[in-house]
């Protein structure tokens, strides 16, 4: 095979999970994410302890816990766009996975003294107020204001393709539903059932603890190099084995890296070839694969074979 028959990708990898637009994307709904979540925690707790609704507090100090995971995601944001530099070769995008890591720990934190401040209330059951109605309003309006809230950020999560940002829209997803179920337990305490207000609590305790959990555990596996997904590998094994002059390959190997992947393999070419030659090829895929798949880096090793061995073995 001649060098000149090989064929090469023109374009250099265009990471655009590195964007300025996906920055500013980023900062610009976290941002709103503050402003919202100050609003809801003053309203909430006030509320609260006015109408004596240990729910609608407790969701209060979830909209408060909202505010550390935003400054959490920004900071993230921040670093994760670094370069690469002497003590982060391969760049800054595991802020991301930390980041989500911290979110799910605070979460996990927060569900379990909602938990804690709810059962110790279930069992003194005396102790419990009757909600009067200014709670139902405002937590019918933090249902309101956390849904819309939910849907505006995991739409620019999926538009700049952001493992965090989608993190911290379900997370306000589980503020909505969590104000679901305070404002439930509110208005079964306001017609005689005045258990149903802790209970409320104690549910969206458990809700945030599984959600923090989930967060948590994810982006642990992520950090000690967990693979891309199944789907992830299969088209990137595709790829590598459409690019001329790859006869075959073995020992591909992936690891994320944020919302990116860090790869390597061993391409098989024609033993008969020149350095240059195989180089080349092994360019080619390299350029290829990272121009198709969110991958960070393909390390590639060229392994030599004999066509005929190679046509005889498959």
């Amino acid at each position: 095979m001649r060098q000149d028959d090989l064929q090469h990708a023109a374009a250099d990898f265009d990471d655009e999970d590195n964007s300025p637009e996906r920055q500013a994307a980023t900062k610009r709904s976290t941002w709103i994410s503050v402003a919202v979540n100050i609003g809801l925690t003053i309203s909430q707790v006030s509320a609260g302890i006015v109408s004596g609704s240990q729910g609608l507090i407790a969701d209060g100090i979830h909209s408060l816990s909202d505010l550390v995971a935003d400054f959490v995601v920004l900071l993230a944001a921040q670093h994760s766009s670094k370069a690469p530099d002497e003590r982060h070769h391969y760049g800054h995008q595991r802020y991301e996975n930390a980041a989500s890591l911290v979110l799910g720990l605070l979460l996990l934190a927060v569900g379990v003294g909602m938990i804690w401040s709810a059962a110790h209330k279930l069992q003194t059951p005396e102790s419990i107020p009757t909600v009067q109605s200014v709670a139902l309003w405002v937590a019918l309006g933090a249902l309101l204001v956390k849904e819309a809230l939910f849907r505006y950020m995991l739409a620019v999560a999926e538009r700049v393709r952001s493992s965090m940002l989608v993190a911290n829209a379900w997370h306000a997803r589980s503020d909505a539903a969590s104000s679901l179920v305070v404002a439930i337990g509110i208005g079964g305490n306001m017609l005689g059932f005045p258990l149903l207000d802790p209970i409320a609590a104690l549910i969206v305790g458990f809700m945030v603890a599984r959600t923090g959990w989930s967060f948590a555990w994810d982006a642990l596996h992520d950090l000690t190099d967990r693979a891309a997904t199944e789907e992830q590998v299969e088209a990137i094994a595709a790829d590598i084995r459409a690019t001329p002059g790859v006869l075959g390959f073995h020992d591909l190997k992936t690891r994320k890296t944020g919302d990116m992947i860090l790869a390597d393999v061993h391409l098989e070419v024609d033993g008969s070839l020149t350095v240059a030659e195989g180089h080349d090829i092994a360019h080619a895929a390299r350029v290829r694969v990272m121009e198709r798949h969110p991958v960070l880096d393909l390390m590639t090793h060229v392994d030599p074979v004999t066509p005929k061995a190679h046509r005889d073995a498959d």
